[in-house]
């Protein structure tokens, strides 16, 4: 059995979706919020990926692979922020966010 393109879209679409649910069913936690982001690029990444498969074409890989450093650059920097916010308000709640205004 061989993987089409179609079974590339499918799996994208399920992550795809399950990160847009995420971010619209959870809006108290940060950490939540986040992943459901990285969920969201990773189905990016897996189309391109299977366009790219399926066209033999390498540009969709490489492309993939620089949102995943940037994915990760992302990560990293959202954590230590929410550590910085976590340590002076004692809460990751996105309702104390907006206590930061001004």
């Amino acid at each position: 059995m061989e993987i089409e393109i179609g079974h590339y879209l499918v799996v994208g679409a399920i992550l795809f979706t399950i990160g847009v649910f995420g971010i619209f069913l959870n809006r108290k936690n940060v950490i939540i919020i986040l992943m459901s982001i990285e969920l969201i690029l990773l189905a990016v990444n897996i189309n391109f990926v299977g366009f790219s498969a399926s066209l033999n074409d390498i540009a969709g890989q490489v492309f993939a692979l620089l949102i995943l450093t940037v994915a990760a650059a992302e990560a990293a920097i959202g954590l230590a922020i929410l550590v910085v916010f976590f340590r002076n308000r004692n809460s990751i709640s996105v309702d104390d966010v907006n206590v930061m205004k001004g």
